[in-house]
């Protein structure tokens, strides 16, 4: 089962590269972030002619978060984060997809920071903690997956010295991302790649792609009742660098049947 996470940003406008990688990648789950479009606008017919069924929940020119399927129905069990009734952001869908549970998620980037957009991220951060806390009581077979706006160590940024005051380095969200490591997740793609830099967004400002100026945004959460199904993961690096391309690449894992 190949499970991938792609932030499209802007699913109509890039249509004609995400069904690309579709096709080349054939991904049997693909959770994508920030489609930036409505409900109504959402693309699923043409979707569906290249064989994914989805389920989406969209928010005009920003956000939107979708599952989509590879010959089969995703089947939605939520359409936001649990925690907050007041809060009406389009980041967080789930379904089931052949036995295994889908989260996918775009965490909050929090810039500028400090302020109300860094105290949200970290508010919504914590329901996160807690509802990943309430799958893993459950011993839920779950993969979260999504752009978590959070560089987990330096080591996962091609360097520091022009991101020290980002929203996307400071020390509690990665102290949060750490939780969920220690509460048992397992972080796929630092699992399968220890010793290698892996980057997954590469920003449009400085020649960031032709300098391979990167940063790990982009990650796949494995719950412990399918860590041992883990077998291979990567980054479609090459996506990034094609025509109207997306500033994220697409992430993907592969689970044993």
């Amino acid at each position: 089962m190949k499970i991938a996470t792609f932030n499209i940003n802007g699913i109509n406008q890039r249509i004609a590269n995400l069904l690309a990688w579709l096709e080349e990648a054939r991904p049997d789950v693909a959770c994508l972030q920030e489609i930036k479009c409505t409900n109504a606008a959402f693309p699923h017919e043409t979707l569906a002619k290249a064989g994914y069924r989805a389920v989406w929940s969209g928010q005009g020119a920003n956000h939107g978060v979708a599952i989509l399927a590879r010959d089969l129905d995703p089947i939605e069990t939520r359409r936001a984060l649990p925690g907050d009734p007041l809060d009406h952001e389009a980041r967080y869908i789930e379904a089931a997809v052949d036995g295994v549970l889908i989260g996918c998620l775009y965490l909050p980037n929090g810039n500028p920071q400090p302020g109300p957009k860094f105290s949200y991220k970290m508010a919504w951060f914590e329901r996160l903690l807690a509802h990943a806390a309430s799958l893993r009581r459950d011993d839920v077979p779950a993969v979260l997956a999504g752009d978590y706006n959070v560089v987990p160590t330096d080591h996962d940024i091609y360097a520091m010295r022009s991101w020290l005051d980002n929203a996307l380095v400071q020390p509690a969200p990665r102290a949060a991302f750490a939780a969920l490591l220690r509460a048992g997740w397992t972080d796929a793609i630092a699992d399968l790649h220890p010793d290698g830099r892996v980057y997954t967004f590469w920003a449009y400002l400085r020649q960031s792609w032709t300098r391979d100026a990167g940063l790990r945004l982009d990650h796949l959460l494995v719950s412990p009742a399918l860590v041992s199904r883990l077998v291979a993961g990567g980054v479609d690096r090459a996506v990034r660098g094609v025509d109207n391309a997306s500033d994220h690449a697409p992430v993907w894992i592969d689970l044993l049947d």
